[in-house]
């Protein structure tokens, strides 16, 4: 696949409740990431497939969000928008990371770009 699924994130109001399910149900571990303003990031790794990320976003919906590798963050969103998405977050840095945009497609779901900062 061109363009895999390469990050999964999820929403959640409670996220010690959210670790405790998936670390019992698929054995996963978390680190906690402090982001600044309260804000903990709480990232997983599989052993199989992409890892991710558990946050609390006020405001934001109680979901999960897959992120889909590009190599222009810039481009894909402008691509996506010509073709009748809706642009819900514009090309976002996430210091010495990368770039990340957010979509809902012409259906109605969502789903994110992600560009990796270039080593």
């Amino acid at each position: 696949m061109a363009n895999p699924f390469v990050h999964l994130e999820l929403n959640t109001p409670d996220t010690a409740k959210t670790k405790e399910f998936y670390g019992k149900l698929f054995g996963w571990t978390f680190q906690d990431n402090d982001m600044g303003g309260g804000m903990v990031y709480s990232m997983f790794k599989t052993d199989g497939g992409p890892g991710g990320g558990i946050y609390t976003h006020p405001g934001a919906p109680n979901q999960w969000l897959a992120y889909v590798g590009v190599d222009d963050i810039h481009a894909a969103t402008a691509k996506a928008r010509s073709l009748g998405a809706k642009v819900e977050v514009e090309a976002r840095e996430i210091p010495h990371t990368g770039w990340f945009t957010v979509l809902t497609d012409p259906t109605g779901a969502t789903i994110a770009l992600w560009q990796p900062m270039s080593k």
